[in-house]
């Protein structure tokens, strides 16, 4: 299935009966969490990298994928179906603010629904404005609330910021946690979302996005 499709399947796909609660926590709670992920990270196993010449997708960025995950990368190309309308959702699902889509992780050969995206943006910004950038990324995705936004940095010294929010869908009226962290390269910035079919799922494909982030490189 083209990786455009993929994509936009996933977008539409709505959450489950569960839903979540304030995305503000007491600092203790926060705490146990990031050592909670940071455990769970060392655990997951790595199958591969994306971002280099020659490998699924390439990217101004390059990091580690979990095992039996599959990256794919997004064809950007306009969709000629006839229909007006799924003409312009397609469009639009491809691009969010600044942002265009370029590469998706499948997370289903490892047993979850959902997807690590990775989008990318014009030359031009500085590491400086890497959280105002997040920011637009976010406020373009719509129906957002409780966002956390803080920084980051690699295990290779790659810096930038981080945000942690909650989605909520207004056709299914369900809230689901997401998040995604931003890195600003020569090249442009890039950004690497963690969403996930609900948030029971966003919260089993965590390791995955914390292995991406602590291995995060520039090319």
């Amino acid at each position: 299935m083209p990786a455009q499709v993929v994509l936009l399947a996933g977008l539409l796909t709505g959450c489950s009966e569960s839903t979540v609660g304030d995305a503000e926590s007491s600092p203790s709670v926060n705490a146990s969490e990031s050592a909670r992920q940071a455990e769970a990270t060392e655990a997951v196993e790595s199958g591969g990298t994306v971002g280099p010449a020659g490998s699924a997708c390439e990217l101004p960025v390059t990091f580690d994928t979990a095992a039996k995950w599959k990256p794919e990368a997004i064809d950007t190309a306009p969709v000629e179906s006839g229909n007006e309308i799924a003409e312009e959702l397609a469009e639009g699902l491809l691009h969010q603010g600044p942002f265009t889509a370029a590469c998706e992780i499948d997370a289903k050969p490892a047993g979850n629904i959902g997807f690590i995206r990775v989008w990318t943006g014009e030359a031009g910004a500085t590491e400086k404005d890497a959280e105002a950038l997040l920011k637009e990324f976010v406020a373009a995705e719509g129906n957002t609330s409780k966002a956390r936004y803080s920084d980051f940095s690699s295990d290779s010294d790659v810096s930038g910021a981080e945000v942690q929010y909650l989605y909520t869908s207004e056709v299914l009226e369900e809230t689901k946690k997401e998040r995604a962290f931003i890195a600003v390269t020569p090249a442009g910035p890039v950004v690497v979302h963690l969403g996930g079919f609900d948030t029971a799922e966003h919260e089993a494909m965590l390791p995955a996005y914390e292995l991406a982030k602590r291995t995060l490189r520039t090319t």
